[in-house]
């Protein structure tokens, strides 16, 4: 019987992005405290005649099906260390946005590293799997490790954060997505000249994670790229008002955007700002669900 390995793993929220000035190399240092959300990509790994990549679900068309993709390269690249063939089927059941600021291509890179790493045996140290992480995208270790972090150097250096409680959120779905790059493009663009202080962490925010305090949380959340996604999409802002009018303590745009996310003080209030977010016509879906999660599992 032709054995399958399926790794279930999460979308993220940033609830700090803050931002530093553009670096030589071209990415920026942050201070980006993720927060791992119950909404999930499967990624399952079969053996094969040869690497392929398939995908499902909402947007999936918007999906790259070549080498480019993040789990494509994460095969690959587990593969190159240890001296194997990545001839495997790599098969990817969307349920994160795509193109949503929501990590939903690194998710899928981490879910089919480990995928490979159980599939093949190779027995990666946790160390290992986070630097093939850390060289596939600045998200990629986050969406491998889950629950909540603080990310430093481009995101990819995670210090675990405590969570003292269950924060509810709705995200919603924008008509089309942002691309990450073009945002950050229009983030060096809007600073041009202006001096860009140094990224750190907000003490209060990271005291309202461990106390599990919504409302002390929605007076700390920020997102140094909002003002630039907005720029592109300011269709977003009619978005945020949406939710803020239905109940939400907070509303800012989840990392690049275009996906808005909406923290709520109860899952009752939650779902109410998910009706009254699609009622208003300013999005194209809503989801709501909890955090934090926990990161890439393996499922059988």
């Amino acid at each position: 019987m032709t054995q399958t390995v399926t790794v279930r793993v999460p979308a993220k929220v940033n609830v700090q992005l803050a931002v530093g000035g553009a670096r030589p190399d071209g990415f920026h240092d942050l201070a980006n405290v993720f927060l791992a959300v119950g909404l999930y990509d499967e990624v399952s790994v079969t053996p094969a005649d040869e690497l392929r990549v398939t995908c499902e679900g909402p947007d999936a068309a918007q999906v790259p099906l070549d080498r480019t993709n993040l789990a494509a390269r994460a095969a690959l690249e587990l593969a190159r260390r240890y001296g194997l063939d990545p001839a495997v089927h790599l098969h990817i059941t969307k349920d994160i946005p795509v193109a949503g600021g929501m990590a939903g291509g690194s998710a899928d890179g981490a879910g089919a590293l480990l995928a490979c790493d159980t599939l093949w045996g190779t027995n990666a140290s946790r160390e290992e799997l986070l630097d093939i992480c850390a060289e596939l995208g600045s998200d990629v270790p986050f969406s491998l490790v889950g629950g909540a972090a603080l990310g430093t150097g481009r995101g990819e250096m995670l210090r675990p954060l405590e969570v003292g409680g269950t924060f509810h959120w709705v995200f919603a779905m924008a008509e089309r997505g942002l691309s990450t790059p073009a945002v950050f493009r229009e983030f060096d663009r809007m600073n041009e000249g202006l001096r860009v202080p140094e990224p750190v962490a907000s003490q209060d925010l990271l005291d309202a994670l461990a106390k599990g305090d919504a409302g002390a949380l929605a007076r700390t959340v920020s997102n140094d790229l909002q003002p630039a996604a907005l720029s592109l999409f300011p269709e977003l802002a009619g978005t945020l008002a949406a939710g803020r009018a239905a109940g939400a303590l907070a509303a800012l745009v989840s990392g690049s955007g275009p996906t808005t996310a909406h923290l709520a003080p109860d899952e009752e209030t939650a779902r109410t700002i998910g009706r009254e977010l699609l009622a208003s016509g300013t999005c194209r879906t809503v989801r709501v669900t909890r955090s934090p999660a926990p990161g890439a599992t393996v499922l059988g």
